[in-house]
């Protein structure tokens, strides 16, 4: 019995890269230094900012100069947190199929509350989400399971009658943990380790609408 979809937010549902490689590119500027293009940068945008530093600056999160500039890149992100973020092509049809179906769906992100909200509301999914579970709303991250169950328990569903959607690795080893049934999203930024095909997800969806098969909409 299906009782909701969840999805990862950066990546998955929207295309944040444009946003988050824009905040790391101006403090690259202000540093005299050229821009990353984007789609160098696109595959570490799941990673957040710890992946941005280290390929904008070769930085990790134990160096003495990364708090500072992680900082820095984090304020210009919020100060443009959706000037050319959108929804991945397919994903709204997508959320209205679910809805027409009367099936929740809900965000599980390891983006902060104070970056997803804004972000969620200038998406106009605010009113849509069952839930919206935040990096800092279960205490500790995926892919630990507690955002997952967190998130089910808002829900009001069963973590065994869930599916989840995530362009990372960290997304399905959380479902997983949940007892969640996951898709790999491929249409994602999917970062620089294994190919999803190794995820050992239980479906690779290419596109949004392959979805709906897959959770046997159609």
């Amino acid at each position: 019995m299906l009782e909701a979809v969840f999805f990862d937010l950066d990546g998955t549902l929207a295309d944040t890269a444009p946003d988050l490689g824009g905040a790391l590119n101006r403090v690259r500027h202000e540093e005299g230094l050229a821009p990353v293009p984007l789609h160098q940068l696109r595959p570490l945008v799941s990673q957040g900012v710890r992946g941005l530093l280290r390929i904008g600056f070769d930085l990790h999160p134990d160096d003495a100069a990364y708090p500072a500039l992680q900082e820095r890149v984090l304020t210009h992100y919020e100060q443009n947190i959706c000037a050319a973020t959108v929804l991945f092509p397919g994903v709204d049809t997508l959320l209205a199929r679910l809805e027409a179906e009367q099936l929740p769906w809900g965000i599980i992100t390891n983006k902060r509350s104070r970056y997803t909200d804004p972000l969620v509301r200038a998406l106009q999914l605010d009113a849509r989400a069952v839930t919206v579970v935040s990096g800092d709303t279960a205490g500790v991250p995926k892919p630990a399971p507690e955002p997952m169950l967190h998130a089910c328990r808002a829900a009001g569903v069963n973590p065994q009658n869930c599916w989840y959607v995530g362009d990372d690795l960290r997304d399905i080893q959380a479902a997983h943990a949940a007892n969640m049934r996951a898709i790999a999203a491929a249409w994602g930024y999917l970062g620089d380790g294994a190919p999803p095909e190794d995820w050992q997800a239980e479906a690779l969806a290419h596109t949004p609408a392959d979805i709906a098969r897959i959770i046997g909409l159609n």
